[in-house]
């Protein structure tokens, strides 16, 4: 697996003003540290337009008295709470930077060699983070892009409540009726779902009758389920050890959930759509999709994290920001092994890694690049990170070409090459 080192990236120099936020949900506090030492100690804004404009004026007045030109805004990854606030500072002249919470809870303890945390304290240590060039500059989604990010976002929450659902609807289902699940395996499936929806309980499928229940399996599995499966389902409720008591509820209960996964079916599909549209929109979509094993949703995914592929410099910042970079524990006689450090965007990590598993397949562009790996003595499952990596790189070389994916590339130049030499 080759290594990429990242390179450590300044942001200040003499002229630059560092600004760092500790983000709280309703309170915030802001700290200005000049080059020269001077600061403006910790101070505490509200987290709504009269705060940020509070921590915007200290800003304008401590750079015009100290002279100077630059401006660096920094703060720790907070998720939501630290959105409003950098809606608000992407219109201003300033760089926005991003510092790992591990490296604030491991510098913290070199001040006054205590780990003490107090929201006065971080926003001295994030400064110290930033001037030592720890920190990732930040890239805003906007327009189709962010609309990606949001739509991804919600796709994965409807998808997990899904889930979710699923797993407390086998539940009631085994305290009522639970033979069912050993005779219909999936709960997920169309012919378990309607079955559940209409025949929740043995004696449901009692009154059916044999030949009934299987014309149902036969019309809803269109063909796939027929007179075996209805015996196999009717001879399980006659022996059923579910029980009766409370029954009506959980049965009300399963029907609720039951239109919960249906809600949750169409909420995804139409967030699906919605993705695909606005996919259309950004050009370079296109050549990621060349790609053969990267669909829609993955590269929406994708784009929907990263913000602009076009941003970024180079591919060490990439796989950085995906937690895909790599580290080692060696001392001494020790050499430790190579492994990434996941410390970036776990959903960036999901889509590769399940983009990789799509391309790995036999004829799938990775196939024979996953293969060498294998013979190589390693395991799959770090040859299947090595191959995400390689995917995150290439798509990267991609787009900063504006080309399309080209199959077996070397042979394809080799014979260019060989052609202008005749």
């Amino acid at each position: 697996m080759k290594k990429i080192q990242a390179k450590k990236v300044r942001f200040v120099n003499a002229n630059t003003l560092i600004v760092t936020i500790d983000i709280g949900k309703s309170t915030s506090f802001g700290y200005c540290l000049c080059p020269d030492g001077t600061e403006v100690k910790p101070f505490e804004f509200t987290n709504n337009r009269g705060g940020f404009t509070k921590l915007w004026d200290c800003v304008i007045r401590t750079k015009m008295a100290n002279g100077l030109e630059e401006v660096v805004v920094g703060y720790e990854s907070t998720g939501a709470y630290a959105e409003p606030l950098i809606n608000f500072l992407k219109g201003k002249a300033v760089k926005l930077v991003q510092v790992n919470p591990m490296h604030t809870k491991k510098l913290k303890e070199l001040q006054g060699n205590s780990p003490n945390k107090t929201d006065k304290k971080d926003p001295k240590i994030i400064a110290d983070i930033i001037k030592l060039g720890h920190a990732l500059t930040v890239v805003i989604p906007e327009g189709s892009a962010a609309e990606l990010r949001r739509l991804f976002q919600a796709r994965e929450r409807a998808i997990r409540r899904r889930t979710a659902l699923y797993n407390q609807l086998q539940d009631l289902v085994f305290i009522s009726f639970p033979e069912f699940l050993q005779v219909v395996k999936d709960v997920k499936t169309k012919s378990a779902r309607y079955l559940l929806q209409h025949y929740p309980t043995p004696q449901d499928i009692l009154n059916q009758g044999v030949d009934a229940l299987a014309l149902i399996l036969k019309r809803i599995s269109k063909g796939k389920l027929g007179i075996a499966r209805a015996k196999a389902l009717f001879e399980v409720a006659e022996q059923s050890v579910g029980v009766k008591e409370g029954r009506l509820s959980v049965t009300l209960e399963i029907k609720a959930m039951l239109a919960d996964i249906t809600n949750c079916d169409h909420l995804i599909k139409q967030f699906e759509n919605e993705m695909t549209r606005y996919l259309e929109e950004i050009p370079y979509s296109r050549i990621i999709l060349s790609m053969k094993g990267i669909g829609v949703i993955t590269v929406a995914g994708l784009i929907g994290e990263v913000g602009d592929f076009s941003k970024f410099d180079t591919q060490a910042e990439l796989l950085k920001l995906a937690g895909l970079n790599l580290f080692e524990v060696s001392s001494g006689k020790h050499k430790g092994q190579l492994r990434i450090t996941k410390r970036g965007r776990s959903l960036m990590r999901k889509l590769l890694f399940f983009a990789a598993i799509n391309t790995v397949r036999k004829g799938g562009i990775m196939h024979e690049c996953y293969q060498r790996h294998l013979q190589k003595g390693m395991k799959k499952i770090k040859a299947l990170i090595a191959i995400a990596r390689k995917l995150l790189c290439i798509i990267f070389a991609l787009v900063r070409k504006q080309s399309d994916y080209l199959e077996n590339y070397q042979e394809a130049m080799a014979a260019q090459q060989f052609k202008k030499a005749a």
